[in-house]
């Protein structure tokens, strides 16, 4: 088994066919098709299906898959970091969930951090994209945050994926509105307030939607729902919508003024535990150090 054996399996997968996978690859369809056997033959699993209407994965072909993404990301991190022809450039990557300050000290690390040569990464992604980063060591920090719903759904996760999650902060529910909606004067709002108004929630798009939630309230039964994946859509349907989010009430000047969006407390409770998540025994690189000095600054535990 090789590691291009490995990325012929995924870029067939991606393909309607073996000719496109082929054109795809720079190589002819029998090499292609004679390739894909051997591996088979040599793991003793047939991964695709073959018929007149072209190729499908298998149900064990579908589990080799995950992991032959597993094992051609991993290679990729390793080429790219030690058989690269730079080597002095600093490599750093974070992924979090929807969290502003999280960037902004993303941001002063960059800024703080002299090298001349890197490849930085951040990330704004779903909960199991997250955990899976850190995990599989594509991301060195991840930032997430728990609810009394879900924290022990996530504990579980942290032991498997052998995590370590160290909170820096935990924070009350607000409603983001954008300042010319009509409750946006108001010192504090209820959901019933807000009823009438379109909630726009991150989309976690997995089947553990409501597990791995990064907002608060997550079990609550909104009458008007919008999913969204991208901070600025969310915008976009809240200026146009009278659309609202719920947060932490975390705002930075970069929010709350060219965004033109407001924090209001929610009378409904439900606390987030935000922090930081390793792996187990990790050792921080210098400028992953940096960065959870950046983010120690926000620390309210």
């Amino acid at each position: 088994m090789t590691i291009l054996q490995l990325k012929y399996v995924i870029t067939i997968a991606g393909s309607s066919s073996m000719r496109e996978a082929g054109n795809k690859l720079y190589i002819s369809q029998p090499a292609l098709s004679s390739a894909v056997r051997e591996l088979e033959d040599e793991i003793g699993v047939k991964i695709f299906e073959r018929n007149n209407r072209g190729i499908s994965l298998t149900e064990a072909g579908y589990e080799f898959l995950a992991y032959a993404k597993q094992a051609v990301g991993q290679y990729e991190l390793i080429e790219d970091r030690f058989l690269g022809k730079d080597k002095e450039k600093k490599h750093f990557s974070v992924s979090m969930q929807h969290y502003v300050f999280a960037v902004h000290a993303f941001l002063k690390t960059v800024k703080e951090f002299d090298n001349n040569k890197y490849v930085y990464s951040v990330k704004e992604t779903r909960t199991d994209e997250v955990l899976l980063d850190v995990k599989e060591m594509r991301s060195e920090i991840g930032i997430l945050a728990y609810s009394k719903n879900n924290e022990n759904v996530l504990k579980k996760l942290f032991r498997e994926y052998q995590l370590e999650f160290f909170p820096l902060m935990v924070r009350e529910t607000f409603a983001y509105l954008w300042k010319e909606h009509p409750l946006a004067g108001n010192k504090e709002i209820s959901l019933d307030d807000l009823q009438e108004y379109p909630c726009v929630s991150f989309d976690q798009n997995s089947e553990s939607d409501f597990y791995l939630s990064e907002e608060a309230l997550e079990n609550y039964d909104y009458q008007k729902l919008i999913k969204s994946n991208d901070r600025a859509t969310t915008a976009e349907i809240m200026a146009a919508l009278n659309g609202y989010s719920i947060g932490t009430g975390i705002m930075t000047d970069s929010i709350a003024l060219k965004e033109g969006v407001t924090a209001i407390k929610l009378k409904e409770e439900d606390p987030l535990t935000i922090g930081y998540i390793l792996r187990k025994n990790h050792k921080l690189s210098d400028i992953g150090e940096l960065y959870v000095e950046e983010l120690k600054k926000y620390k309210e535990l």
